[in-house]
């Protein structure tokens, strides 16, 4: 068993099974009630379920939300457009230093965000994201308000120019992948 930061073990077989990368160790983690293991990377939050684990870099959690009193941690992930997006639901009695790890490393892959107005105060905005250790590509992504139709032509024009605006103001190498 491994001990981080004096709370609870991590058992070794899940820590095997976390797949973690050469050099990467669990900062911060907590059990759920149904027996999963949530490891805080720097990278990535690394879900180890008893029958599989899932990788979700900093970079593709686009919502983080805790409610106390049912004790559970959504973590909604990046979505494409006509896609179904993915959402984690995890009962957590005791989140530990993991919540607020959750918090600072969604914020540090958060580069640049940017509100454009398609008409009247209905809009999207233009978010830019890399991974939270500075390095690695830069990913750009359009949310829409409720009612706006990414499909429309004038949406896609307003998109294209804001993000268009977005990357010029990062400069030169920052592009889309």
């Amino acid at each position: 068993m491994r001990r981080l930061f004096g709370g609870h073990a991590v058992p070794d077989d899940v820590v095997a099974r976390a797949g973690l990368r050469r050099g990467e160790r669990a900062l911060a983690h907590a059990s759920t009630t149904d027996g999963s293991w949530l490891l805080g990377t720097r990278d990535a939050l690394v879900v180890v379920e008893p029958a599989e684990t899932i990788r979700v870099p900093w970079e593709r959690v686009e919502t983080a939300d805790w409610d106390r009193e049912s004790e559970r941690l959504r973590v909604a992930e990046v979505g494409d457009f006509g896609r179904v997006r993915p959402v984690h639901t995890f009962t957590v009695t005791e989140p530990g230093q993991l919540l607020p790890m959750v918090r600072e490393r969604v914020t540090a892959s958060v580069l640049l965000q940017r509100r454009a107005v398609v008409t009247g105060t209905k809009g999207l905005t233009v978010v830019a994201r890399r991974p939270p250790r500075g390095d690695g590509e830069i990913t750009w992504a359009c949310e829409y308000d409720p009612g706006v139709d990414p499909q429309d032509p004038a949406v896609r024009e307003v998109a294209d120019l804001a993000v268009r605006a977005a990357q010029d103001e990062l400069g030169p190498g920052r592009q889309p992948i």
